[in-house]
C-alpha cells in the first residue's frame, strides 16, 4: 500500500491493513470503520494497481471519506423506522388477538354447549337405568317360576344395564372435570393412607380373579388434594391392573418422593401393550383390544379420568408396559411442602391373595 508522507496525521482506523488484505484477495474491496471522535465513521474503497508489464500490482490505492453527516442524518430515520415497525407489530398482535378471540366465540360457546349437554345427559340417564336395574332385579327374585330363556334374558339386561350406568357416569365425571365444575377440596392428605383404601376396596375384586395384591408404601408422604377423586383415579388404575392381568398374577403399588414430588406406581404382571398403542391410552373410548374390554366390562374412560384427575392436580400419569410382562402406571403429583421427611419409613410387604 502506497502512503503518503503525511500518513501519520490520518486517523488509525483508516490506516488498518483488514481492507488491504480483502483488496489482495479481490482485487478491490471496501468497508466501514469508525474513526471516532469528530470524524465518525469512515467510508473507504481499496483498490489494487496492477503492474502494466504484468509482473504482479505496483501498489494499493485506499480512498475514504467520512460520512459522519450522513450516518447522524439517518439515524433519526432509522429510530423512526424501528418505532413504527414495532408499534405496527405490536398493533397487529393486539388485534389478531382480538380477532381471534371473536372467531373463536363460536368454537368456545359450542364446547360449552357440548359439556353441558353430555353432563345433562349422563345425569339424567341414571336415574331410568337405576330403575331398569332395579326392576330386573326383583324379577330375578323370582326366578324359580321362571323358565331358563327369561332368566337369561333378564341377566343381561341387568348386565347392560350395569354397563350403561357405568359408562354414564364415567361420563358425567369427565363433563364436570372438564368444565370445572366440579368442587374440588384442598386437603392434605397421606397418600399411603388413602393407596390402603384404595386396595381395601379393589380386594375382593382381585380376589375373585386369583390376583395379588402387595404393597410397598411410605409412610409420612402428604400431598394436597380432593381425596375422592384421587381416589377415583388410584382406582381406575387398579382396576385396570386386575381386569388385564394373567391369572395367578400380581400387582405391586408401590409410593416414592424425587424431586420433591411423589410418585405412585401401580405394577401389574399383565398381558401388557405393545408401543404403538401406549400414545393412545388414555384417550376416551380408546381400548386396545375392544372384545377383550367390552368383556372385561371396560368402558375406555378409566384411563381417562385419571388422567384428567391428576391434570386437575398439577401432576401427570404415565404408563410404561411389554407385551407379555406386564404395565406399570406412575402417578406423579407434587408433595406438600409440609411433609415430614424425617420421619418416613418403609413399611414391610404385605401380601392379600386367595389361598
Amino acid at each position: 500500500m502506497l502512503l503518503p508522507q503525511n500518513a501519520s496525521q490520518y486517523p488509525a482506523a483508516f490506516l488498518s491493513n483488514n481492507l488491504v488484505a480483502s483488496a489482495l484477495t479481490y482485487g478491490c474491496a471496501e468497508g466501514t470503520v469508525d474513526a471516532g471522535g469528530s470524524i465518525g465513521p469512515i467510508y473507504r474503497y481499496a483498490l489494487v494497481v496492477q503492474d502494466p508489464q504484468g509482473n504482479g500490482y505496483i501498489g494499493i490505492i485506499v480512498t475514504g471519506r467520512s460520512i459522519k453527516a450522513q450516518a447522524d442524518a439517518l439515524s433519526p430515520l432509522l429510530n423512526l423506522l424501528l418505532g413504527i415497525g414495532g408499534g405496527a407489530l405490536l398493533c397487529a398482535g393486539l388485534g389478531g388477538l382480538f380477532l381471534a378471540n371473536r372467531a373463536l366465540i363460536p368454537a368456545r360457546l359450542a364446547w360449552s354447549n357440548q359439556q353441558r349437554f353430555l353432563a345433562d345427559a349422563s345425569h339424567e340417564l341414571r336415574t331410568p337405568l337405576t330403575l331398569l336395574r332395579a326392576d330386573a332385579e326383583v324379577l330375578l327374585r323370582g326366578r324359580t317360576h321362571m323358565q331358563q330363556e327369561d332368566i337369561s334374558i333378564l341377566e343381561d339386561i341387568l348386565a347392560e344395564t350395569h354397563h350403561m350406568t357405568t359408562i354414564t357416569t364415567n361420563m358425567l365425571t369427565l363433563a364436570r372435570l372438564d368444565s370445572h365444575q366440579s368442587h374440588r377440596e384442598h386437603e392434605v392428605i397421606d397418600i399411603a393412607a388413602l393407596t390402603r383404601r384404595v386396595m381395601q376396596r379393589i380386594h375382593a375384586f382381585a380376589e375373585q380373579r386369583d390376583i395379588t395384591l402387595e404393597e410397598q408404601l411410605t409412610n409420612n408422604i402428604h400431598i394436597i388434594g380432593d381425596s375422592n377423586l384421587l381416589e377415583q383415579a388410584i382406582l381406575a388404575l387398579l382396576d385396570n391392573a386386575v381386569k388385564y392381568n394373567k391369572p395367578n398374577g400380581k400387582i405391586c403399588v408401590s409410593t416414592s418422593i424425587q424431586h420433591e414430588a411423589v410418585h405412585l406406581k401401580v405394577h401389574d404382571t399383565g398381558i401388557g401393550v405393545s408401543t404403538e398403542h401406549l400414545p393412545h391410552l388414555g384417550e376416551r373410548f380408546y381400548r386396545v383390544d375392544k372384545a377383550r374390554s367390552r368383556q372385561a366390562g371396560g368402558t375406555g374412560l378409566g384411563l381417562s379420568i385419571a388422567r384428567s384427575i391428576t391434570v386437575e392436580h398439577g401432576g401427570q400419569l404415565t404408563l410404561v408396559s411389554i407385551p407379555g410382562q406386564g404395565t406399570t402406571a406412575t402417578l406423579v403429583l407434587p408433595m406438600a411442602r409440609e411433609t415430614p421427611l424425617a420421619h418416613k419409613e418403609a413399611l414391610p410387604t404385605r401380601t392379600a391373595s386367595r389361598n
